[in-house]
């Protein structure tokens, strides 16, 4: 805890399952765009609401609707792994394990028991199964289970997870399910309500709807210094508390325009403030996540920070708004395009950019080879570049945007007893066995103490890359794979 006395919670609780009652009711399809009349399960009309921006708005509607397409997901992890075989690992590896006729025989391994290791909640996302949770909420699961508000419960497989965002997607084997639309995230305003659903403190709450206002847009979690590295959040007086990770923060209309994933509390529980991922960022990653296995960000290739007052006078500016912009990497899709040290960037096409985190939130809207203009102020004066973006490529020993670094389909980072295995990927890494959470300390009996250790040491080997390492449950693991 440090002087301000503010401690980030991120959410996920080990609670077990209850009911919810759940009410179906349709809306008239002919019905004026902005008026809605509700009709119960015998076909009477209830209600109708105006859902006019005019109005004081009606929640009921919103409520209703989008709790249908809310789910209580509880994770298990395993309280006992296999143990290593007592033989050399290297002779495993590449002679098939301790089956070959040397006289060795395979010890008696271990029973995996899963347990409960956590629980949050998640959004329906399309008719089919996708559901959007948090990457916190998933991460190092071996099994998923998803509870519907009609309590049918599911076993999910997981799609794809993005730490930089805290995002997931998970899916469940089912269709016609009532799903949640996306809002434009950007086009929230401040004051705005906004409802959170989900299952605060874990199964007995589960389907919990609570009211507050769009307190602040583009923000950064105060006094955090952990895993997000895009943090554009939209903070929210709605009470969020552990176990509504992962839940909807939806609009009146009942649309997403969030994913609930963070509190700022002293206690632990919800005092105020609480944090969702904008909906225009997860419906991104959710759509490469489908469509590639993993997130195709871009990167501008510019260091600076938000425009203070103090510079904002000495650089006469109007106000104190935009990105001051430091440096521009070479080559960069920045340098390309002309910007320069000293530049203010003030919009990204026609979005308005105040600081550095709404920047960052808009270049992560695009893919590799999106182009847009950006509006700098230079000099005192207004000029508009053209910028065709450029992507991370997949190579091994790349940087992402978030600052891991690529190695055979995942995300490295170093950590302090060894390189941490941030997103195992899809790629030959993950196949050989290679998880979330893994520690790598050892490559080819080399040490490692970051990730350009171990790309370069796999670069030199002329076969194969052997890894040793500490799993995310703290036991002793190792894996290996030919480079061919």
């Amino acid at each position: 805890m440090n002087g301000k006395g503010f401690v980030t919670v991120v959410a996920s609780v080990l609670l077990s399952g209850a009911t919810a009652f759940a009410v179906v009711k349709a809306v008239d399809p002919g019905a004026p765009q902005d008026v809605k009349t509700v009709y119960n399960e015998e076909g009477q009309p209830v209600k109708t609401v105006n859902l006019s921006l005019s109005d004081y708005p009606d929640f009921t509607y919103a409520a209703e609707n989008a709790v249908q397409a809310v789910v209580y997901v509880e994770v298990y992890g395993q309280s006992r792994q296999q143990q290593r075989q007592m033989i050399d690992p290297f002779f495993e590896f590449f002679f098939g394990g301790p089956q070959g006729g040397y006289g060795q025989q395979p010890q008696q391994q271990q029973p995996r028991e899963e347990r409960p290791m956590g629980s949050g909640s998640g959004v329906i996302i399309r008719a089919d199964g996708y559901i959007v949770t948090n990457n916190h909420v998933v991460a190092n699961a071996t099994k998923v289970k998803v509870t519907l508000n009609d309590n049918q419960t599911y076993e999910a497989t997981v799609v794809g997870t993005d730490p930089a965002t805290d995002v997931a997607l998970i899916k469940i084997d089912a269709a016609g399910l009532p799903s949640i639309p996306f809002a434009d995230s950007d086009k929230l305003r401040l004051g705005e309500w906004v409802l959170a659903i989900g299952s605060p403190l874990g199964a007995e709450l589960r389907s919990t709807i609570t009211a507050g206002i769009v307190s602040a847009k583009g923000r950064q979690m105060p006094n955090y210094d952990g895993e997000f590295k895009i943090e554009s959040f939209i903070q929210t007086d709605a009470a969020v508390n552990p176990g509504n990770s992962g839940g909807a923060l939806v609009n009146k209309l009942g649309e997403l325009v969030g994913i609930n994933t963070a509190i700022v509390s002293t206690t632990g529980s919800y005092s105020g403030y609480s944090f969702a991922v904008p909906s225009n960022i997860v419906k991104k990653v959710v759509s490469d996540l489908i469509d590639f296995g993993s997130v195709k960000r871009v990167m501008l290739g510019v260091t600076g920070g938000t425009v203070t007052a103090d510079l904002a006078k000495k650089l006469k500016l109007d106000k104190a708004e935009g990105v001051y912009v430091q440096d521009v990497s070479k080559g960069g899709t920045a340098d390309k395009a002309g910007v320069k040290p000293e530049d203010v960037i003030v919009a990204v096409n026609d979005t308005k950019i105040a600081t550095m985190s709404e920047l960052q939130a808009q270049v992560n809207n695009f893919h590799p080879g999106d182009k847009a203009a950006i509006k700098v102020i230079r000099d005192g004066k207004p000029v508009v570049l053209n910028a065709t973006f450029a992507g991370t490529a997949d190579a091994n020993g790349t940087e992402d945007a978030d600052g891991t670094v690529a190695f055979y389909g995942a995300k490295l980072k170093a950590v302090e007893n060894g390189v941490l295995v941030v997103s195992a990927g899809n790629g030959k890494l993950a196949q050989a066995g290679g998880e979330d959470g893994f520690v790598i300390q050892y490559v080819n009996d080399q040490k490692v103490s970051k990730p350009k250790d171990v790309v370069d040491i796999a670069k030199k080997s002329k076969r194969s890359v052997f890894i040793e390492g500490v799993t995310a449950s703290g036991r002793p693991g190792y894996f290996g794979f030919g480079k061919d």
